[in-house]
């Protein structure tokens, strides 16, 4: 567990681990990233990560000013729950969470904020009673109907290969915004161009361009629900330099135009 104050920002830290993690972030707003899923996050953002699921918050700024980024984590590892939940009937609603959490979950930030108090007041119990109380939350967490799936891509089991594979997300997701070559990203993996395709596709179940695509439109849909910014300098900021080929990948990915979706938040 961890209570992280942080005074100047939420750092963009790539990382994966092969616990489960909940994140509960306070006075604090900007993106988040876990997996292919880019969005914007705001006070009392709560999530649910799955085993060696990549992901990282970046803050733009604080709600209160004079008061720190606040995360609040929890890890736990799927034996701890199967062991508690494995033959219990009265547990089977977090046994089904947990299943779907392997793409990561995003929770009412209401209901983040109704648990912030539980969040604070494990910290300062002895081990046995965190364990109950990380147990009573996930409890509530299970029982809630609002909960949105995040990431599209679900990883694969570790190999000695996540070395290569990390660098190359590590890549795309600092500088997704540029042209990007494959020989550039071969050349991160140390692999060639044939051989970063399957690696790819064997850890992340999409090709490296349709991720990339993922990547860009998520964060073209927080740009076009939380700023005014005109929809040509949105597309232009996230890698496109033809708004028609923008516009044909928003609506193949989400199903709207950029100018629906940005009204849809409006209404």
């Amino acid at each position: 567990m961890l209570n992280r104050r942080l005074e100047e920002a939420i750092p963009f830290e790539w990382h994966h681990h092969p616990e489960f993690e909940l994140t509960l972030t306070l006075n604090s707003r900007g993106q988040r990233f876990i997996g292919n899923h880019v969005a914007n996050y705001d006070h009392g953002d709560l999530v649910l990560i799955g085993p060696n699921l990549p992901h990282s918050w970046a803050s733009r700024e604080k709600i209160v000013s004079g008061e720190p980024h606040v995360a609040l984590v929890f890890w736990f590892r799927r034996e701890w729950m199967e062991s508690l939940a494995g033959s219990s009937v009265e547990l089977a609603p977090i046994r089904q969470m947990i299943a779907r959490a392997a793409s990561g979950l995003a929770f009412d930030p209401a209901l983040g904020l109704a648990l912030a108090e539980e969040f604070e007041a494990m910290f300062s119990r002895p081990p046995a009673q965190r364990l109950i109380g990380l147990l009573a939350v996930l409890g509530r967490l299970a029982e809630d109907r609002s909960s949105q799936p995040l990431s599209s891509v679900v990883p694969q089991q570790i190999g000695e290969d996540r070395t290569r594979i990390d660098r190359v997300l590590l890549h795309l997701h600092a500088h997704y915004q540029r042209p990007l070559s494959m020989e550039e990203l071969a050349r991160l993996a140390a692999l060639s161009e044939s051989g970063l395709h399957r690696l790819f596709k064997r850890h992340t179940e999409v090709s490296i361009s349709d991720y990339l695509i993922g990547l860009r439109i998520g964060e073209a849909c927080a740009r076009l629900s939380a700023t005014t910014q005109p929809i040509q300098h949105i597309a232009n900021e996230v890698g496109y330099a033809s708004l028609a080929n923008f516009n044909r990948q928003f609506l193949r990915l989400r199903g709207l135009t950029p100018r629906a979706y940005r009204a849809s938040f409006r209404r």
